[in-house]
């Protein structure tokens, strides 16, 4: 099958990436340069696409050229400026990438034929927080303080409104929480920050510890955009969709830090971080039993594995130096585990 996915050098986009290519179908991405180190190059992976284009996704016309070229079958946007405090040094940049951009990826995929499936990735963080400790559903009102969380909202309203005003290609909408797995090295996110201070034995400085957030491996969550596209191509799965982890997967930012540096074992030490920082919400959670009880879509890897995977991931690279075979190995393990599943029929 051709398969397109921007942001495919970001964190998602290579896990996708290299699951997809792995799996035998042709791969086009495009994005802009991966960040230094990023899995994208450790693991080899633009030998593995049938395409590898940088281009940002605010310019319409050369996007639009792009994605008839590339001729897809199924879209997966996962294109975006992903971070929080970035999207209070940028925010402009931010919302133009974020809004703007997912405009012109719809735009151009309704002036592309043979696309049967597309799928708009989002963000938890798409929902008005007002604290509450149930998880929020589908239907719950959008809304956003931080630029970044106003600037996917905006995505995911657009997004719908596009699909009312413009039908044509099947389009469904991904929401999922906070990702966690080997290979990131995103700015400000709490594994990388830990990882990269436990790699040296320093203190790592965490803000906000007692900040709770739905913690998620990212191969859970990119088996739910998939089985969200074979919904799709199967003429159903429209509308917007939860792909968070279980309750037990709710834990605070101290928690996992506690339970990472015991993972690791000697030299990782971590430390509340003085000062004060940029508005982020202390508490957020999804409910997914809509994607459960309609897709049939469920987590394989329960918080415990999640961290485990993620640590063991690093500490697997570091002792064999091969990013590409650690990274394989467990996108194989996660494959038998889901065995069955919906999206393996199809991808």
């Amino acid at each position: 099958m051709r398969v397109l996915i921007t942001g495919h050098t970001g964190f998602k986009g290579a896990w996708l990436s290299m699951l997809l290519s792995a799996r035998g179908h042709d791969v086009t991405g495009i994005a802009l340069d991966p960040e230094p180190n990023a899995l994208f190059d450790t693991a080899h992976l633009a030998s593995r696409l049938h395409a590898d284009i940088r281009l940002d996704i605010r310019r319409a016309d050369e996007l639009a050229d792009a994605i008839r070229t590339a001729a897809p079958e199924v879209v997966l946007h996962l294109g975006a400026q992903a971070l929080v405090r970035e999207s209070y040094r940028d925010p402009r940049t931010t919302f133009e990438t974020n809004a703007i951009g997912t405009l012109n990826v719809l735009d151009a995929m309704s002036r592309t034929e043979g696309i049967r499936a597309a799928v708009i990735v989002t963000t938890d963080k798409v929902y008005r927080n007002v604290g509450r400790l149930e998880g929020y559903r589908e239907d719950d009102p959008l809304g956003g303080d931080d630029p970044y969380s106003a600037s996917k909202a905006m995505a995911d309203l657009l997004t719908q409104s596009w699909v009312t005003s413009f039908p044509g290609v099947p389009t469904a909408i991904a929401r999922a929480g906070n990702v966690i797995g080997g290979g990131d090295v995103s700015k400000d996110r709490l594994l990388v920050d830990l990882v990269a201070g436990f790699r040296e034995a320093r203190t790592v400085p965490i803000r906000y510890p007692d900040a709770v957030r739905p913690w998620q491996h990212v191969l859970d969550c990119l088996s739910g955009y998939l089985t969200l596209a074979a919904a799709l191509l199967e003429g159903r799965g429209a509308g917007a969709w939860n792909f968070g982890p279980d309750p037990e997967s709710f834990q605070s930012v101290r928690g996992i830090a506690d339970a990472a540096a015991a993972r690791w074992g000697e030299g990782a030490v971590w430390a509340d971080a003085p000062g004060d920082h940029p508005h982020e919400a202390t508490l957020l959670t999804l409910d997914p039993s809509k994607a459960q009880q309609g897709l049939g879509w469920r987590n394989r890897l329960t918080y415990p594995d999640s961290l485990e995977w993620t640590i063991d991931w690093y500490r697997d690279v570091d002792r064999h130096g091969d990013a590409e075979r650690t990274t394989l190995a467990q996108i194989d393990r996660f494959t038998d585990l889901d065995a069955g599943s919906a999206w393996q029929e199809s991808f």
